[in-house]
């Protein structure tokens, strides 16, 4: 910031003071304070100018730089949420999955370190659509002003709606090895209870569609999902925390784990 300069009233000369004290009429005494007035307003002028020009283009290049496009790309240990905070997404992970869905796919939760994203990629104007018919145009309308997604209450709702939580806490995993590890531990039900094995020996039974022991399931409970360790949901979304933890992801465990 500019120092600000102290301003005093100028001392009057002593050749002012002669030329008062000498004339006798009206223009001697007016000349000299309307010039040493013009004076001090240009100077102040000046001196205020540059500063005023200066914040001006300041403050231009901050909202050119604030909403143009940029490109981002994805290094090791990235995914969505934490990039969209990283980068001041407005909408957040959801926004930029949206706008790079084509590049990301259909699984959010997997990006792979180089892939090409874009950062405040810019709306499309209304020219740049395409025109469509009447039917089309109404499953539009209805899917613009719907509420946020909902999910089945069977085992395809409950893997899609884990994952969709997965991708907001960045956990790696897929619907694939999701669903494979599913039918190995539980067979889909998520009442499952395993009484049998050595953790039920030691009186922690395994529990729910991927078999959590209630210590796991606390330790890697995401937030936002029921504590319940038979919900569906927060039963799949812990386990792959966990998995992810330990193994890098829920892809990577094709047995006991």
């Amino acid at each position: 910031m500019a120092k600000k300069g102290k301003h005093r009233r100028p001392k009057s000369s002593s050749l002012t003071r002669s030329v008062v004290a000498a004339g006798t009429g009206g223009a001697a005494l007016v000349l000299p304070m309307m010039a040493a007035t013009g004076a001090n307003a240009a100077d102040s002028a000046k001196s205020s100018a540059p500063e005023k020009s200066s914040a001006a283009a300041t403050a231009e290049k901050s909202e050119e730089k604030k909403g143009a496009p940029v490109t981002y790309s994805v290094v090791a240990g990235d995914y969505l949420s934490k990039i969209a905070q990283d980068q001041s997404v407005d909408g957040g992970w959801k926004r930029l999955y949206q706008d790079n869905r084509k590049a990301v796919g259909d699984d959010p939760s997997l990006i792979r370190p180089g892939l090409k994203l874009t950062i405040n990629a810019p709306a499309k104007s209304k020219s740049q659509e395409k025109p469509v018919s009447g039917t089309t145009a109404s499953k539009t309308s209805a899917s613009e002003s719907a509420e946020p997604a909902t999910y089945s209450d069977d085992l395809d709702g409950w893997i899609k709606e884990s994952l969709a939580v997965m991708a907001e806490h960045g956990i790696p995993g897929s619907y694939e090895g999701i669903e494979r590890n599913i039918l190995r531990e539980s067979s889909g039900n998520p009442s499952a209870v395993n009484n049998w094995d050595s953790n039920a020996a030691a009186g922690t039974p395994s529990k729910g569609l991927l078999q959590v022991i209630p210590p796991t399931f606390e330790a890697y409970h995401v937030p936002g999902t029921s504590t319940d360790i038979f919900d569906p949901v927060a039963n799949i979304t812990a386990a792959c925390n966990y998995a992810a933890d330990n193994y890098g992801s829920i892809d990577n465990v094709d047995g006991p784990y």
